[in-house]
């Protein structure tokens, strides 16, 4: 028996993990991490508005695998393994406490993303993993049963490797995989935020509302809160409808209807009653400095102009075919929606490596013996809130652990 060598492509969250898991699980194994920027774990870096939403506080591996668009019935069986919870411990019994916020999004308590960063590499460092910065890995080959790894400074040998490249518009890890006999699938960007040329819509930047929001044509719905940006929407209802929908509105090259509804789960004709409540509340106040519950004022206002209320309107003298056209525009706005735009400086892409083509109790390749997967890579994405960073520990340390194991 023999203890491994392990090369690790990426150093990112996934990779920086396995790495760590493994060298822990074995102090003999001999641990390389090969990362081709001047910089580990850059996303983690800036993740969360460099506050690092580092998991979700849902602890129950079914419900967790039910935020992942793609890739949730094998990560039923990997979050029984290691889910938020062991997460959360992990990171706590190395000294980094977190705190979890009111809507389950769990961050450092610090509120900065370098605990986390600090944190992995001195892990690393501790373990005695070799971390390598500035080291592309140009080619990969199979010589004599082990990896020959092609790097600016000479080859380097090893008996495992680990491909944790991320969903990156570059794609190094998928033409290595390609190359022993995997078929991946083209990335598309997940978890973006909508263009619009509106006009009103840009108009009210920084505008909150909760809505009802469905991509016309089509059966993708969410209800949650959505912000009006400069550029057009954006919000949690808005990100989740990226995640569900990433393939069928790249297929419609980001151009499409975004119907919502201001007041979710009411008809037109109960709006409509809405109103009229309002009228009898406020007879004698202006009709556009009134909103009914729930919708903000500034929205309000243009939702008036926009159903051709008069200005000086009073609930008194509001018209029926205003009233109607009011009801409407509570329940059934519709925008279209000319392009999409990153979610801040995160970049997150659905497609990889297909899960039928990985054993999720390893991670390794059930195409090439020795290799081995984590992170964005696969074909596994996660709504917002920490859905992802959980999927990057998770198939981390499972992929970490099974390479530990020594050689016979």
């Amino acid at each position: 028996m023999s203890a491994p060598t392990v090369a690790i492509l990426g150093g990112g969250a996934a990779g920086f993990f396995a790495a760590i898991a493994c060298a822990e699980a074995n102090p003999d194994a001999d641990v390389h991490v090969f990362e081709q920027s001047t910089h580990f774990l850059t996303k983690v870096a800036r993740s969360g508005g460099g506050r690092c939403n580092v998991t979700h506080s849902c602890f129950d591996p079914r419900h967790l695998a039910m935020r992942f668009p793609r890739g949730e019935r094998p990560l039923i069986a990997a979050f029984h393994r290691f889910n938020a919870r062991e997460t959360v411990e992990w990171f706590e019994t190395r000294g980094v406490r977190l705190k979890t916020e009111g809507d389950g999004r769990i961050f450092p308590e610090s509120d900065k993303s370098e605990s986390i960063v600090d944190c992995l590499l001195e892990s690393a460092r501790s373990a005695g993993v070799g971390l390598h910065a500035r080291a592309p890995v140009l080619e990969v080959s199979r010589e004599d049963g082990k990896f020959v790894l092609a790097t600016p400074t000479g080859a380097f040998v090893c008996d495992r490797l680990l491909l944790a490249t991320g969903g990156s518009r570059v794609g190094s890890g998928a033409r290595i995989a390609e190359r022993f006999g995997h078929d991946p699938i083209p990335p598309v960007p997940s978890l973006f935020t909508f263009d619009s040329e509106v006009g009103w819509v840009r108009s009210l930047a920084g505008v909150s509302s909760e809505v009802e929001a469905n991509i016309q044509g089509t059966t993708l719905k969410q209800v949650g809160p959505m912000l009006f940006t400069h550029r057009g929407v954006s919000g949690p209802s808005i990100l989740r409808l990226s995640a569900w929908g990433a393939r069928e509105l790249e297929a419609q090259g980001y151009q499409f209807v975004l119907r919502l509804n201001f007041l979710p789960g009411r008809t037109e004709p109960e709006a409509e009653t809405l109103l009229q409540g309002q009228r009898d509340l406020h007879p004698g106040r202006m009709v556009s400095n009134s909103s009914p519950e729930g919708v903000p004022a500034r929205l309000w206002e243009q939702l008036c102009l926009g159903a051709g209320v008069p200005p000086e309107t009073r609930w008194t003298t509001l018209l029926r075919p205003h009233r109607l056209a009011l009801a409407g525009a509570l329940v059934r706005t519709t925008i279209p929606i000319s392009g999409k735009s990153l979610n801040k400086d995160e970049f997150v892409t659905c497609g990889g490596i297909p899960c039928s083509e990985v054993n999720f109790k390893t991670m390794e390749s059930r195409r090439q013996a020795g290799l081995y997967f984590a992170g964005e890579l696969l074909d596994i994405d996660g709504i917002t809130g920490g859905f992802n960073f959980q999927a990057a520990w998770t198939t981390g340390w499972i992929a970490g652990h099974a390479m530990a194991g020594n050689l016979a």
